[in-house]
């Protein structure tokens, strides 16, 4: 049997509580609760609101993981729904040269842009992928994205056996990040 985790005392606790999918103006309704708590059990909310009630229904003396939130503020995970997570090599210096001005062709007549990624996805290895897409996931996750809907766009080769890579690597992610 799953223990509850109990975040207990947070300052304020931002919901998306109502209905949904929220859509245009509705999206800026986060419904606030001063001084709340959440309790979840087997990763489904059971509870969340005024921390005297939670309190009241899950004693201190009950088991439960606890985390103490005072003074903190919590808010629902952000969902990310279209990443390219699955891909080799680094363009973060193609970055930098387009904050100073470059052009993405200028980039890409210097052997960068997006088949510069393409190249470096087909020679990388399924393990060297899987390293690369979990340290994205991970910070991802740091950074406060809870869901991510990945897409393996960077399978774009002629030979289709070599196109599952992305896709494999995927499946192999999600099934081990579930409850990291």
């Amino acid at each position: 049997m799953d223990l509850p985790v109990i975040i207990r005392g947070a300052r304020v606790v931002f919901t998306c509580a109502g209905g949904a999918p929220k859509c245009g103006p509705d999206q800026a309704d986060a419904c606030p609760i001063q001084h709340a708590s959440i309790v979840a059990t087997g990763g489904v909310i059971e509870f969340v609101g005024p921390a005297a009630e939670c309190d009241a229904r899950y004693p201190g003396g009950s088991a439960a993981t606890v985390i103490d939130a005072t003074g903190c503020t919590v808010i629902p995970g952000f969902v990310d729904p279209h990443t390219h997570v699955v891909f080799g090599g680094d363009r973060r210096e193609e970055l930098r040269r387009r904050l100073t001005g470059a052009t993405y062709a200028e980039i890409a007549a210097a052997g960068g842009g997006i088949l510069s990624t393409v190249r470096a996805t087909r020679d990388a290895t399924e393990e060297e992928l899987a390293e690369a897409t979990r340290a994205r996931l991970d910070q991802m996750l740091q950074c406060g994205t809870t869901t991510a809907e990945a897409k393996s766009g960077y399978g774009l080769q002629a030979d289709p056996r070599r196109s599952s890579k992305p896709g494999s690597v995927m499946a192999s992610s999600r099934a081990s990040t579930r409850t990291s």
